[in-house]
């Protein structure tokens, strides 16, 4: 007898049922698309409802007649939420995944309807795909621990008060600049009683609303100053502790001549300290560095590098990478750079930089992953 399309799919899902769920999250409502393969339902829960996410996933497994311990697969965007609803997907055995929107593929047409039914729907479609055995279909993001998280915070917080601090900056400068009066650095202890001698370009006292602004300017960035001050004397304790992997890979990278203390934690906590690389080509892709070449038909063309990794690491790379040239001008990199970019202009040296950021990260890797020394590379003299 010869079978139907629906006796096929059936016989193709007996034994291995499975709930997909996809999750399209905002601020307020977050649209739930669940199917069993098959059908296709949709459901609205308030934003951050635990309990309503619940029932929406017992009137799925009804709907779709399917036993109280069915599999359940699951995904949403990575984005402002994070990772907390992954963890607690995964407290209720559910197998979710955190995926990266930049992979997630879109319609070419120059209209396209966009809601969030529709970004549900789409993503419960790959998310059957995926498991169906299209690995490549997406890219999806490695979730940190609770703890490699939240040793992110430190040196986040630092990048944010330094530039908070350069805006404190600039703003003293630029209310006095208004009446002729240019200073150098407003963080001077002594700055208060230097304003007070300050004249405008005629000779006259500053006005007192200005002048008031500009005290109460001065006293924000000093709070900033002493915060930072208190961060990194925090950073300095916890590298002489080295009371976890990610804290001996800081004072490792910090014996290589080259690498200070801001670009060895960087690299520990954002990259080195909990991410688990096989090979050369993950840790030049899990940093953006890796080149993107157009070839198709006759067009040919280098569209430079992907920039799809975290951003913090490749501008950091680039950073060292200027600092490895004049510190470390024998090792094999420096020679490598000097040879092939240094006789170029400024974009040569440029492109150059990059290139040698990648293979400067990828010997890193391999000096925390197997303790070798980058070729001809220095130690730091023991303190």
């Amino acid at each position: 007898m010869k079978k139907t399309q629906a006796t096929l799919k059936r016989d193709a899902t007996t034994g291995r049922a499975v709930l997909y769920t996809a999750f399209e999250l905002s601020n307020t409502k977050w649209k739930l698309a669940f199917s069993n393969g098959d059908k296709v339902r949709h459901a609205t829960v308030a934003a951050r409802g635990l309990s309503q996410l619940q029932r929406e996933i017992g009137k799925a497994k009804k709907r779709f007649q399917m036993p109280e311990k069915v599999r359940i697969a699951s995904c949403y965007e990575a984005g402002r939420d994070g990772f907390w609803l992954h963890r607690y997907l995964t407290t209720k055995g559910v197998e979710n995944l955190v995926v990266d929107s930049s992979s997630i593929e879109v319609n070419r047409r120059k209209r396209r309807a966009k809601s969030d039914r529709i970004d549900a729907g789409q993503l419960l479609r790959m998310l059957m795909r995926y498991h169906g055995g299209e690995n490549r279909l997406w890219s999806v993001v490695r979730v940190p621990t609770v703890e490699q998280e939240d040793a992110r915070q430190l040196h986040r917080e630092l990048e944010a008060l330094n530039k908070e601090r350069t805006c404190h900056r600039s703003r003293i400068r630029a209310f006095l600049i208004q009446h002729g009066i240019q200073i150098g650095n407003p963080s001077r202890l002594d700055f208060l009683k230097t304003l007070e001698s300050l004249g405008t370009w005629d000779g006259q006292v500053l006005p007192s609303d200005l002048k008031a602004r500009v005290v109460r300017e001065f006293e924000r960035l000093r709070v900033v100053e002493e915060q930072i001050k208190v961060l990194n004397k925090e950073q300095e304790q916890r590298v002489k502790r080295a009371d976890s992997s990610s804290l001996r890979k800081v004072a490792a990278l910090r014996r290589l001549r080259g690498i200070g203390p801001r670009g060895s934690w960087l690299f520990a906590m954002e990259f080195f300290g909990w991410r688990e690389f096989n090979n050369r080509r993950q840790v030049a892709g899990a940093s953006g560095l890796t080149p993107t070449p157009y070839d198709s038909g006759g067009s040919r063309r280098e569209q430079g590098i992907s920039k799809a990794g975290n951003r913090r690491v490749r501008m950091m790379a680039v950073e060292v990478a200027w600092c490895w040239l004049r510190l470390q001008p024998r090792s094999k990199l420096s020679r490598w750079f000097n040879k092939r970019f240094a006789q170029g202009g400024s974009r040569m040296r440029r492109i150059g930089i990059v290139a040698m950021s990648r293979r400067l990260l990828i010997d890193l890797w391999k000096y925390l992953e197997y303790g070798t020394v980058p070729e001809g590379a220095t130690l730091k003299a023991p303190a």
